[in-house]
């Protein structure tokens, strides 16, 4: 498999960790790329930050219409209905981004998963599954869609995990996200839940919330 395409933003100094962070459905890897500054990381923690582009696929609930999408909605009930296929491959093409940083001489451990909406359903079972643990999963607007079917990673049974959501999400349901919570937890895991006064985006509290958690798992 080759690897997806994507943007890389480099730090001042050379990368000690690095960070893979999925767009949402109808966008792109250009999506995220103006919040790296906005994060304001210290110097003393230079991070890579990679920005995929997920494959153009036909997506049913938009009339089959051809756009960025890591996997195809089928429907859009509150569980959602989604080709799991599309998304299990999808987090594996991200599995091979990991590797890819790896082999770059970043430490698994130090290396960070982050998706909204699409992207974040994504990361969890990318992460989640991954064989070599991993440094945190920041899951934005988004829900555990794999939560039935994923066969969880040994090595990342302790891995941090952040869910953020904002309370006014008309696209992805609060609760979902809060759904996302209870299932971790059942798992095993201690995820912190946060949500903002938004609708389906992101917002200046939450980027320094992120800065924050970001410089806290990566800092270990």
């Amino acid at each position: 498999m080759s690897l997806l395409p994507h943007i890389t933003k480099e730090p001042k100094n050379p990368a000690v960790a690095s960070v893979i962070w999925l767009h949402g459905l109808g966008a792109d890897g250009h999506d995220f790329e103006p919040i790296v500054p906005e994060l304001r990381l210290p110097e003393s923690l230079p991070v890579r930050f990679v920005f995929p582009h997920s494959p153009h696929l036909p997506v049913t609930i938009n009339g089959g219409m051809v756009m960025p999408a890591w996997y195809d909605i089928l429907n859009m009930s509150v569980e959602r209905e989604i080709d799991e296929p599309q998304l299990r491959t999808s987090a594996q093409a991200v599995q091979k981004l990991i590797d890819a940083e790896i082999a770059k001489g970043i430490p698994a451990e130090r290396i960070v998963i982050a998706g909204f909406s699409q992207g974040g359903a994504v990361g969890y079972q990318a992460a989640l599954t991954y064989p070599k643990k991993l440094a945190g999963l920041l899951a934005m607007s988004t829900y555990f869609a794999t939560k039935d079917s994923i066969k969880l990673s040994s090595e990342n049974k302790q891995i941090p995990i952040a869910v953020m959501h904002g309370s006014q999400d008309p696209v992805v349901h609060p609760t979902l996200g809060e759904q996302a919570v209870e299932v971790l937890k059942q798992f095993g895991f201690t995820p912190s839940y946060q949500t903002y006064p938004m609708p389906h985006a992101v917002c200046a509290q939450q980027i320094g919330d992120i800065s924050n958690w970001l410089q806290n798992v990566l800092n270990k």
